[in-house]
């Protein structure tokens, strides 16, 4: 594996993670109707993370083209989440712009 890889990975790891907690979290919210931009995105954010990841550990020939699409929905998710002020929102946000960050030095 690329070693340029490694950081992309761990922030890519690092958000599924924090979207599988957010969207767990969300999940027992009083007000999940409130909650369901936040909850979808969490999910697509979560599976193009683990994609991501697996593409990079692959090397995958469309790695680039699957970190471009990684990068914006993790900016997506990252603005939804940004909106709420719960923790675990605050926390994926946070994964979110990161990982999309690392995406895009990636691709640079």
């Amino acid at each position: 594996m690329n070693s340029n890889y490694e950081k992309c990975l761990e922030a890519c790891l690092e958000c599924l993670e924090a979207c599988n907690v957010c969207f767990d979290a969300c999940l027992k919210e009083e007000d999940m109707k409130m909650m369901a931009d936040c909850i979808r995105l969490d999910r697509e954010c979560a599976d193009i993370c683990a994609f991501a990841a697996q593409a990079m550990t692959r090397n995958s020939p469309f790695t680039k083209q699957i970190l471009e699409l990684c990068a914006a929905v993790c900016e997506r998710c990252g603005d939804e989440c940004a909106k709420h002020n719960h923790n675990h929102c605050k926390r994926c946000a946070e994964a979110c712009k990161k990982c999309a960050e690392a995406c895009r030095q990636m691709i640079a």
